[in-house]
């Protein structure tokens, strides 16, 4: 009987370190460093959800649309976008385009880069109907503001966003005009659908019919009080923004910097580890080459998987997801760099 005791005893002791670990490793996604008193590493910023893909169309030249179904989604304003997760693991972020009161269902599109990094190849040729994915959203970081009127500039891809404000504002009889461009217009995604939905208000401009289009012309007298948007291929964001610098933008890639990036060193306080991270290399590649298992997803500043608290230091914020208060205290480690010569971050 004293065996028994004592094998009884042993047992429920592991029984209950096994649960007090799993409860440690809960409360820090960092341990065995010591846990934040309201832990910001690590985290999905919004909850999780698996739909089953139950269309997979091309609908333009390199252009194709997926359709999400599940259960009691939640609503979405135009402008909004998903994360995607795809089989790999990898993280994209989709405008949505479909109608936002449908809470069945999510649309959204995206066309194939051959010389990007394997997302858009990724739905276009393993993503297939009858699959489950998981996604996380919506968020709106391009959300329709109130204005007197409304102009839009939309390159290829960059119609998807733009598609359900034209909707909205259709149907609430708001004035707008769009100029809409594109390769040739067998590559222009829902161009039937923007045609018919504008008239004379939709300006199409195909460059193997035209060439490019002229933003001077179009944005030279604007309507007073119009907001002005644009999404498309960075080209055209730029050019966009350096004549109208209010304009609202959707970026779906990291900004992109004219160089000039120097080498600064960052302290990780809780695992006393000081590193230098080279101008050509980021706060998360450098960062994991010290703590491996350091959480990341997109990498491109969207997620939020990388944030990270920042102790001391000025921070060079790329992202185009933390708000203003967030950026007080905290950055993304996949995109963000140090204005200072040293940054101090809470790992």
């Amino acid at each position: 009987m004293p065996k028994l005791r004592t094998v009884a005893l042993v047992a429920g002791a592991a029984l209950l370190a096994r649960r007090a670990l799993r409860r440690r490793i809960q409360a820090s996604p960092l341990w065995p460093m010591p846990a934040l008193e309201e832990p910001v590493s690590g985290r999905p910023r919004s909850r999780a959800l698996t739909l089953l893909v139950t269309a997979h169309e091309e609908i333009a030249d390199g252009v194709v649309q997926l359709r999400l179904e599940g259960h009691g989604l939640p609503r979405w304003e135009p402008g909004a976008h998903l994360d995607l997760v795809l089989p790999s693991g990898l993280v994209r972020q989709y405008s949505l385009c479909g109608d936002p009161e449908d809470t069945s269902s999510y649309t959204v599109a995206t066309r194939l880069v051959t010389d990007g990094r394997g997302g858009s190849r990724e739905v276009h040729e393993q993503v297939r109907e009858g699959m489950e994915l998981t996604v996380r959203g919506p968020r709106n970081r391009f959300p329709l503001v109130e204005a007197e009127s409304y102009v839009f500039v939309a390159g290829g891809i960059g119609i998807t966003p733009v598609l359900p404000m034209l909707r909205a504002l259709t149907g609430r009889g708001a004035e707008w005009r769009l100029l809409y461009g594109g390769r040739t217009r067998a590559s222009m995604p829902f161009l039937e659908e923007v045609v018919k939905l504008g008239g004379d208000r939709v300006t199409v401009v195909a460059e193997d019919e035209a060439g490019l289009p002229d933003l001077d012309a179009w944005l030279g007298e604007l309507p007073e009080g119009a907001a002005v948007y644009c999404c498309g291929p960075e080209g055209l964001m730029a050019a966009v923004e350096e004549r109208v610098p209010g304009v609202h933008l959707e970026r779906f890639a990291a900004r992109t910097t004219a160089g000039g990036d120097v080498a600064f060193e960052v302290e990780l306080r809780r695992s006393g580890r000081v590193l230098t991270v080279p101008a050509d290399t980021t706060v998360l590649d450098a960062v994991r080459e010290e703590l491996p298992d350091t959480a990341y997803s997109c990498a491109q500043g969207f997620c939020g998987t990388c944030q990270q608290r920042v102790l001391e230091g000025e921070v060079d914020h790329r992202d185009e997801l933390l708000t203003d208060a967030e950026r007080g205290d905290s950055m993304l480690i996949c995109v963000s760099r140090a204005r200072s010569d040293r940054l101090v971050l809470d790992m």
